[in-house]
């Protein structure tokens, strides 16, 4: 995997043949970030990377000045690659063991991005479920945006606050973000 931009554009990261994870493609990755780039400025953004497996999406917002970042992953390799590697690369990450589901029921902080990579083989029940817990839970700014990676089998367009989708080959990335409602509000206030 390589980070695409920011302090350590270009740098090549391997991580152990052994950790249970599907890397977001570099293709995908940089379309990704493309799309983000048009809507957020980085520097100093609160991000939540659930199911993050290598530390990948961390590690290309850390690169981009965004920080703080809580990775959080069920698997201790996991875990344990992102810590180290996020100190190698001094970047803002806070990587958690934790079951995801567990973590967004429990938290109390809230994040300006949401990335979630489940693995693809997940029911689409708990897809859904991922989505409904950010949002009954308040987890996202107001300003904030969740994007959530899914197969093209996996349809979560009629999920609450559902923005756009964008389809690269098999994968799907699904924006969710809330409605802007200031200018309903404002010819309220008028009448």
């Amino acid at each position: 995997m390589r980070i695409i931009s920011g302090k350590h554009k270009g740098r090549r990261l391997v991580a152990p043949k052994n950790l249970p994870v599907r890397p977001t493609t570099d293709m995908c990755k940089e379309s990704l970030f493309n799309i983000l780039n048009n809507y957020f400025n980085f520097h100093g953004l609160k991000v939540l990377d659930l199911f993050s497996g290598t530390g990948n999406i961390s590690y290309e917002f850390g690169s981009r000045g965004a920080g703080p970042i809580t990775s959080v992953d069920g698997d201790f390799g996991c875990v344990n690659f992102i810590k180290k590697t996020a100190t190698d690369l001094d970047l803002d990450i806070t990587a958690l063991k934790s079951d995801v589901f567990k973590f967004l029921e429990k938290s109390k902080t809230s994040y300006d991005i949401i990335f979630a990579d489940p693995p693809y083989d997940l029911g689409q029940e708990q897809f859904e479920k991922i989505i409904q817990l950010i949002f009954e839970n308040e987890l996202l700014e107001e300003e904030g945006m969740l994007i959530v990676e899914h197969s093209k089998h996996t349809k979560l367009d009629h999920m609450m606050n559902f923005s756009f989708a964008k389809n690269y080959g098999g994968s799907v990335f699904s924006f969710y973000e809330f409605e802007s409602d200031n200018d309903e509000s404002l010819e309220d206030e008028e009448d």
